[in-house]
């Protein structure tokens, strides 16, 4: 697809921008500082108020950065110190003392970073601060500069600005706030970095969140601004070439971003004490006909049993046990109940009980007996098919039986979802999920990977042909096509696979559009301010695309379907930055994951107020969501259907080592695990070399009883470890790595 209809001409500008384009009129401006860097040049001037970096491309495009400003009066140099990646200006005004701190990164592409930290001369309230970034254009109408935004900050997801100058045509910039260097800021101000990064062309970027009520304390160093910004020559002229050049520029700035360290958790101990709890705690079952069923919400009785969360629970458990080699007498209780939710008159498995429908009040538009939220009906079908692909009879008889209906919907609606519809008539009782938005429109991309499985288990070629007619229902969709995290994170999956099937390449594109929009809808930085410093937040994926919170379920399906997504990609030659991006993701999910467990948080920052069920700050039972720092958590309940969580890591995380009681955990994913005769392990670490991962030898005693030996592709040395509580020992490994281990007993 095209991009011409992305280009937009200029819109108005704010006082402050006009200001600055008015500055930048003057031809004759001399700079402070020059820098040039792979084509770029950076050109550093102080003028009236603020202290502006100007960054010129070869085919004469520009963008300002106000690195420093003030209100009133006139920013003054004291000094500057110059180092070889930059420069540092230490400034005064009116309102206090600043100092910028300027680097020029030389990386795959050309980065610029600038810091701006204010020491306020007295107790200071910020109403307003202009944003940041300009294109600065003549007054001339015919010189004017046009472009436009491909992505930007939503709600508390990253502070991004992704686009592109297209007249003249130079190229595109990728845009990060370092959100978590404005903590202090935040909690001495008690506001929200939600929404701080935005704006439009040609004025955009971050403005500081207005301060009304609590003021900057005064002589006290605050960062006020932390920016990153990726510059690419290039300006994507379709849809998949602006895909790629997303993830590629968000993958340089993430290199340039810093990271917080992660503290390892012992999911072995979390499982058992999760596992549990869903087996005895009353609060998460019910009992229908004689079966036993999960509730969605603990203690929720009043909503009848979904078959999704039964299955959503079941195909966790099911990696654990193939993990371990051992039975749950839970699983037996969820399959036993599954082929009540068959309809005999309809041919296909329902979303509630056929029994219990009938007891939905219509509190929500989707709490009616026949009404079906589009994905719903292809998350249990793909879950039935990934139980009948392992063997299960019962599951593929449901599916089998399930799939004709399944197709009937598609073609009702030409693959394109609304968001409600009645099972038994199709009628839309819900077409959009905001006027003019459309429907789910990654649901195309959940139903090729449903179609896929059918093919797989059937070898019959009109379940392929019908994944195929699917998957092109989502070009075109560029940053629009996310409804929901996990679906769309299967969607990139089933996208390969089709790749891979048919060779054609318009599959890979599609896949990297789903992925670009799952990275679009992550939080690169730590809420550190209010009930945020008791939970990471770094790298968390919001489960709908307008959510104001994160959602375990979701995050723990987008896990393994990554995870599935590196597996599927063996052979392929995918983009650098996607397996970057994707190991970085899982990395932090082994660390966040836990603290949706109410025990790990204060129980003061749990909502007294419960949409659904009940709360129990001592179950084990994972929150469906964690929220701003200012706000409490846990508001919608305590989701049964997360229960997945741990059951996830374990089986993808630790490597049981046979004939030992020790096991090797990895906080990346792995690929070509071998054990050897000589007690020996070799595995190659997924990710980029650029960065690094942690291996940890777990289950030892607390006294040293095994020495350990790891040898690493690209060190002759041996790796020295490090002894952690528990008798735990680390091994720092990078990304991209072959990695040998062998271990003897002392």
């Amino acid at each position: 697809m095209a991009l011409t209809s992305y280009y937009i001409t200029m819109n108005g500008l704010s006082p402050w921008a006009l200001s600055a384009t008015n500055i930048f009129e003057n031809d004759e401006l001399i700079p402070l500082f020059t820098k040039s860097v792979s084509g770029l040049i950076f050109n550093i001037y102080n003028e009236r108020d603020s202290l502006f970096i100007l960054a010129s491309l070869p085919n004469g495009g520009e963008f300002l950065f106000r690195a420093a400003f003030t209100p009133i009066g006139e920013i003054k140099i004291s000094k500057f110190n110059k180092s070889p990646d930059g420069i540092t200006f230490y400034l005064t005004a009116e309102i206090g003392e600043i100092q910028i701190d300027i680097s020029f990164l030389k990386q795959t592409v050309p980065v610029l970073r600038y810091i701006t930290t204010l020491k306020p001369i007295t107790d200071l309230f910020i109403p307003f601060w202009p944003r940041d970034v300009i294109v600065p254009g003549k007054n001339d109408n015919t010189r004017q500069k046009t472009g436009k935004i491909h992505a930007s900050q939503v709600g508390t997801r990253s502070g991004i600005i992704y686009c592109s100058s297209s007249k003249p045509k130079s190229g595109s910039i990728f845009y990060l706030q370092n959100l978590t260097a404005l903590e202090s800021y935040c909690q001495q101000t008690q506001t929200s970095c939600s929404g701080v990064v935005g704006g439009d062309w040609p004025e955009m970027g971050f403005a500081l969140p207005p301060t009304t009520d609590k003021a900057l304390s005064a002589g006290k160093n605050v960062i006020i601004g932390d920016a990153i910004v990726a510059f690419d020559l290039e300006v994507p002229e379709n849809e998949g070439a602006m895909v790629k050049q997303f993830l590629n520029l968000l993958a340089e700035a993430y290199l340039a971003l810093p990271k917080p360290g992660t503290k390892y958790n012992h999911w072995p101990e979390i499982l058992e004490k999760g596992l549990k709890d869903l087996q005895e705690n009353p609060g998460c079952w019910s009992q229908l006909g004689g079966h036993s069923y999960l509730n969605a919400y603990v203690s929720d009785y009043r909503t009848p049993p979904e078959i999704m969360v039964q299955l959503a629970v079941l195909l966790p458990l099911l990696d654990y046990v193939e993990w371990t080699g051992s039975s749950l007498e839970i699983m037996k209780k969820i399959k036993e109940g599954l082929p009540s939710f068959f309809d005999q008159k309809l041919k296909t498995i329902m979303r509630w009980h056929p029994a219990a429908a009938k007891d939905l009040k219509g509190e929500e538009e989707q709490k009616q007996p026949l009404v079906m939220d589009s994905w719903y009906l292809h998350h249990p079908l793909l879950n039935l098919s990934r139980l009948a692909l392992k063997g299960d009879n019962e599951a593929k008889k449901l599916f089998l039986d399930s799939i004709g209906f399944a197709i009937k919907v598609a073609h009702k609606f030409n693959y394109e979802w609304p968001v409600f519809y009645k099972m038994d008539t199709l009628d839309i009782v819900k077409a959009e999920t905001q006027p003019g938005k459309g429907g789910e429109k990654d649901v195309p991309g959940l139903y090729a990977h449903v179609m896929l499985q059918a093919w797989e288990i059937t070898h019959e070629d009109k379940y392929l042909k019908e994944a195929e007619k699917a998957a092109k229902k989502l070009e075109g969709l560029g940053f629009d096509l996310f409804y929901q995290a996990n679906n769309t994170a299967f969607s990139a999956g089933a996208l390969l696979r089709l790749f891979k099937i048919t060779e054609n390449k318009l599959y890979l594109d599609l896949s990297y559009i789903c992925l670009a929009n799952v990275f679009k809808n992550v939080q690169l930085w730590d809420c550190n301010y209010g009930y945020g410093k008791n939970y990471p937040t770094f790298f968390a994926i919001f489960p709908l695309s307008d959510a104001p919170y994160t959602a375990a379920y979701e995050e723990q399906e987008v896990f393994c379907a990554l995870h599935d997504y590196l597996n599927h990609a063996q052979g392929v030659d995918i983009l650098p930055s996607i397996t970057l991006l994707i190991a970085e993701f899982i990395r932090y999910m082994n660390e966040r994951a836990v603290f949706y467990y109410p025990p790990m948080l204060p129980e003061e920052m749990l909502s007294k107020e419960v949409k659904t069920g009940e709360v129990d700050a001592n179950l084990w039972i994972a929150l469906e969501d964690l929220h701003d720092g200012w706000e409490m958590s846990g508001e919608v309940g305590q989701e049964v259907y997360g229960a997945g969580n741990a059951f996830g890591i374990l089986p993808r995380h630790y490597l049981k080592v046979p004939g030992e009681e020790f096991m090797v955990y990895v906080d990346y994913p792995i690929n070509r695990v071998q054990f050897h005769r000589d007690k020996s392990l070799s595995f190659k670490t997924g990710g980029s070399d650029k960065l690094s991962c942690r291996m940890i030898f777990v289950g030892l005693k607390s006294e040293r009883t095994m020495a350990f030996q790891v040898k690493v592709d690209r060190q002759k040395k041996v790796l020295k470890g490090e002894n952690m509580k528990d008798g735990h020992v680390a091994y720092q490994l990078q990304g991209n790595q072959s990695v040998k281990l062998s271990w003897k007993k002392l």
